[in-house]
């Protein structure tokens, strides 16, 4: 038995951006320094926009504080679990933690689904218990409050593709701004028309848009903690991939995960005829070379069997 690895690239076939023994890129204390802009931008915004809620009396401006103070949990949560993945691998956790990465982005998801649901029930209650509406306050506030998010998403921009936290925060912070516009709609309309009803369809409008954008990040990471192989890569095609490497004649025990949202691994045993070392060096050779070059994959463990180990084994679980 031969047991060869490999390291490995990310979901798309992109560097991690930690691997065992590396130290996090100076961008990544970067974007660590814009999340605490953001953080303390944000919350500012959060105040003012819920104090000014419940002066004026509008429903979608509270509802728009409560996305801002989700963003604000959101950030910090994002910006802790930046520097928790910076720490290294040990003997007891071999990964690191690079999967708070993903347990981060799933609570910051899961609390816009919640922040929603109160939105709901608060609307329900003004649907039933119509409330007078101070557009005068309304709509300098929402002003204020969408530039603030225009402002928070430029500095997160860049940063938002380099993992499923940063990610959910950026999502956050985008649907705020759209909502930021939904609010700052309102109160021109108010101005002019007292359609106290059109407050609550905004407000019912940003928790589709929360919900909807959520079901995504909550998904995929999902799909990483319970080690379901990553959504773009199709393991029956990794399959034919090792079929497809010469002198491998059957390949089982397959397993493709992924520990976060950059980080693809790969375990498998492979069965090749009696042959010496060189031999089953060169099959393992082969084999990484056709996984990172047709799907990125880098980081293997390949166990190499023969005839002879499965005599050992009475057959069980090992070459046809």
């Amino acid at each position: 038995m031969i047991i060869g690895t490999a390291k490995s690239k990310g979901l798309h076939g992109k560097e991690p951006n930690l691997s065992h023994g590396e130290h996090h890129h100076p961008h990544a204390r970067t974007a660590g320094r814009r999340l605490l802009w953001v953080i303390l931008f944000n919350a500012i915004i959060t105040l003012t926009e819920y104090v000014a809620g419940l002066l004026s009396g509008s429903l979608a401006l509270v509802s728009d504080a409560g996305h801002n103070f989700s963003d604000v949990l959101a950030l910090i949560l994002g910006y802790a679990g930046e520097k928790v993945v910076e720490r290294q691998p040990t003997a007891r956790y071999s990964f690191g933690l690079r999967r708070a990465e993903v347990l981060i982005a799933l609570v910051n998801a899961l609390s816009l689904v919640a922040i929603g649901a109160y939105v709901v029930i608060e609307a329900v209650d003004r649907f039933r218990n119509p409330a007078e509406i101070d557009a005068g306050i309304l709509l300098p506030v929402a002003l204020v409050g969408l530039f603030g998010n225009l402002f928070s998403v430029l500095i997160l921009r860049r940063d938002r593709n380099r993992n499923l936290n940063l990610r959910a925060a950026f999502l956050h912070l985008a649907f705020d701004t759209l909502s930021s516009i939904a609010v700052v709609g309102v109160g021109v309309v108010l101005l002019f028309q007292p359609w106290v009803w059109l407050d609550l369809v905004v407000s019912l409008l940003i928790v589709v848009m929360m919900v909807w954008g959520s079901i995504g990040v909550i998904n995929e990471s999902l799909r990483v903690i319970l080690q379901a192989a990553p959504s773009g890569l199709d393991p029956e095609k990794v399959h034919e991939a090792i079929l497809a490497v010469p002198n491998v004649r059957e390949a089982h025990g397959l397993h493709v995960w992924s520990v976060n949202s950059n980080e693809v691994f790969l375990s498998c045993h492979v069965c090749v005829s009696n042959g010496d070392a060189t031999d089953t060096d060169q099959v393992i050779v082969a084999i990484n070379k056709a996984l990172e070059e047709s799907f990125g994959i880098r980081h293997t463990t390949v166990q190499v069997e023969t005839a002879n180990l499965c005599r050992h084994r009475n057959g069980a679980g090992c070459c046809p």
